[in-house]
């Protein structure tokens, strides 16, 4: 009876054995990640919502489905009804079907509003896309400069190096200079490529879309807590895709006036009446 199956059963054991042991699986979640953004958590429960009336609809649905269609098999006596339709049924099927995506709709249109208005920022800041690095420009500050891999990553990657990979920490996902952005601050991208399609994605903060060139897209975010955040190119953009990494890095309003300062800019104004000239930046 299995003789056919055989192979591909052995096949899948084995990939799922694989699968198994691969170290790279430690850290695989089935839920979205816990955001530090104020869309975040509106986007993850709007998320969760739908996901179980989803799952709810299908279970439901499928479970009539091969209910009936182990009941009712022709091989226990069942026949074809004889009736062409259900006036009733078809209401009912039809209304149903109908407030459930109002009710999934409603909530997503207005999730798509808040995300989309970009309104009244704090900064701003433009970032273009390159083969393969990213450029950051503070519009508001004076502020520019380019985000290449990191040294230790870039010497590690090239053939015959001696360097092992697994010791190195963010290994392809640190960069050479980070974006710095003050929290509690309203950030609004504006982002292009100056030369095929990119995608900037860290998805901590939430946000994701293409760079494309001639064109500028824009985003935004308000980081409710500090820390480095780290995110990647999602777009096949060359043979250097992979080595495109993001690094956002979310300091104190006092802390990103200095940064600024010591970058070149322009003092950015500030909430806070003073700032002591003794601050330093949390560790790049």
């Amino acid at each position: 009876m299995f003789k056919g199956l055989w192979k591909p059963i052995c096949a899948t054991v084995a990939v799922l054995g694989l699968l198994a042991v691969n170290p790279a699986l430690a850290a695989w979640q089935l839920d979205m990640p816990v955001g530090v953004t104020t869309l975040s958590g509106m986007i993850r429960d709007l998320h969760r919502e739908i996901l179980i009336i989803c799952t709810i609809t299908a279970v439901v649905l499928f479970g009539i489905m091969g209910y009936a269609l182990f009941a009712f098999r022709k091989s226990r006596g069942a026949k074809a009804a004889t009736f062409s339709h259900n006036t009733t049924a078809e209401i009912i099927w039809t209304v149903i079907p109908i407030f459930v995506l109002i009710y999934m709709a409603v909530p997503s249109a207005r999730g798509i509003l808040e995300i989309e208005d970009a309104g009244n920022p704090d900064m701003t800041i433009k970032v273009t896309g390159y083969q393969w690095k990213w450029g950051y420009e503070y519009l508001d500050n004076g502020v520019s400069f380019f985000a290449n891999l990191d040294e230790l990553s870039a010497e590690a990657a090239r053939l015959d190096s001696g360097i092992d990979v697994m010791d190195i920490e963010h290994y392809l996902r640190d960069v050479d200079n980070r974006m710095v952005v003050p929290v509690g601050k309203k950030v609004r991208i504006l982002l292009t490529a100056n030369d095929v399609i990119h995608s900037w994605w860290v998805p901590k903060l939430y946000i994701k879309k293409d760079a494309i060139p001639g064109f500028i897209n824009e985003m935004w975010f308000t980081a409710t807590e500090t820390g480095v955040f780290r995110g990647q190119c999602t777009e096949l953009c060359g043979r250097g895709h992979g080595y495109m990494p993001i690094v956002v890095e979310v300091v104190s309003e006092e802390d990103y006036a200095v940064w600024v300062i010591e970058n070149g800019g322009e003092s950015p104004t500030l909430s806070t009446t003073e700032i002591s000239t003794d601050s330093s930046v949390a560790a790049l």
